[in-house]
């Protein structure tokens, strides 16, 4: 397939890339670079061999992403790009809603009018109600969202879904993520944030390459076992597979679909750092400090879904997130910048 990939430069959509391009389908990238890197695009094309064109473009630019198509006979659409960190959606609401809602919209707008009908979609498991059960299914309640970030994603989840409905060629895969870490195997690619990380590995990884004097703990009075938050840790390599799976699936069945994308199994924060300093002999020195707005105790996913549709299941375990983490952040200590100079 031919695959229009919005948010390619980053984290997971970089490492989406790769695996689609394995897969034997080719890509067209565009980002506006706001939080990433074009030299991760440069690393993609290193690992497989192909060329990867990319444009820097807002995706809410209708005129850009006209041109864009104008170009290219594209099959589907993987839609990454977007503002994602909890904290920051908080503090700067109107700019997220304005940024994550108009790309999507636009985005749907352009891909309609030339029949270009098919899109995954990078949701969040922060689309899930507090109040459900853990682990979360994909029937699991969605709304109450704690934060502006994950009611960006659930209101993007119902336009897309108010499409299909209203278009019968619409078909859309709502791909509900839970927390991306790991790196490529190859250490040529992995996260790299601007700034002050929002996630926990990269805090952990600069921590341990001495970027950073100590990490912090955002809370340790939650109702979980060592009172720091549980989360479903998955491999972005894994999670790059998932979304090949589910584009394949897409091809063969219309209408809109729902799958999680996590592993099953809830690590606290405390987890992950022991488990860091064991996979890589690193000591992680760390600080208790106060909890992050919208955070919340437990998430974790059943994902038995997508592997009964999809044929998927996530494969690689904490220590190899942990190792492949470090093997990126080790031989890229200052991420993919050394290479922009």
């Amino acid at each position: 397939m031919n695959v229009f990939v919005t948010g390619g430069t980053g984290y997971i959509g970089s490492h989406t890339c790769v695996e689609l391009l394995e897969a034997g389908h080719s890509v067209v990238v565009a980002d506006n670079l706001v939080n990433s890197s074009p030299e991760s695009l440069r690393r993609v094309e290193k690992l497989t061999g192909k060329a990867v064109p990319f444009y820097n473009a807002d995706i809410r630019d209708r005129d850009a992403l006209n041109r864009i198509f104008d170009q290219y006979s594209f099959d589907c659409a993987i839609h990454f790009a977007g503002l994602k960190a909890v904290g920051e959606s908080v503090e700067q609401p109107l700019r997220y809603y304005r940024n994550n809602l108009d790309s999507t919209m636009t985005l749907m707008e352009v891909m309609g009018d030339r029949g270009v009908k098919n899109i995954l979609f990078s949701s969040s498991a922060t689309v899930y109600s507090q109040d459900n059960t853990m682990p979360l299914t994909e029937e699991s309640r969605t709304g109450g969202c704690t934060n502006p970030y994950g009611w960006t994603k659930f209101m993007c989840e119902e336009i897309m879904r108010s499409t299909a409905k209203a278009d019968g060629e619409w078909s859309v895969m709502l791909l509900r993520y839970f927390n991306p870490v790991g790196a490529h195997p190859s250490g040529l690619m992995g996260e790299d944030p601007r700034g002050i990380p929002n996630n926990l590995m990269p805090f952990i990884t600069q921590t341990a390459a001495g970027r950073r004097d100590h990490l912090n703990v955002f809370g340790n009075d939650y109702p979980t076992p060592d009172g720091t938050g549980v989360r479903d840790y998955i491999h972005v390599v894994d999670l790059a597979k998932g979304h090949v799976a589910a584009m394949q699936y897409m091809a063969e069945h219309r209408g809109t679909h729902v799958f999680n994308l996590g592993t099953g199994t809830g690590y606290s924060v405390l987890d992950m750092v022991h488990a860091f300093e064991k996979a890589t002999g690193k000591p992680l020195p760390y600080k208790i400090a106060p909890r992050r707005p919208g955070d919340v105790a437990v998430v974790y996913a059943d994902p038995s879904k997508s592997e009964k549709l999809l044929g998927w299941k996530a494969e690689l375990d904490l220590e190899d997130m942990c190792r492949d983490s470090w093997n990126w952040q080790s031989h890229n200590p200052n991420g993919y910048g050394e290479e922009e100079k």
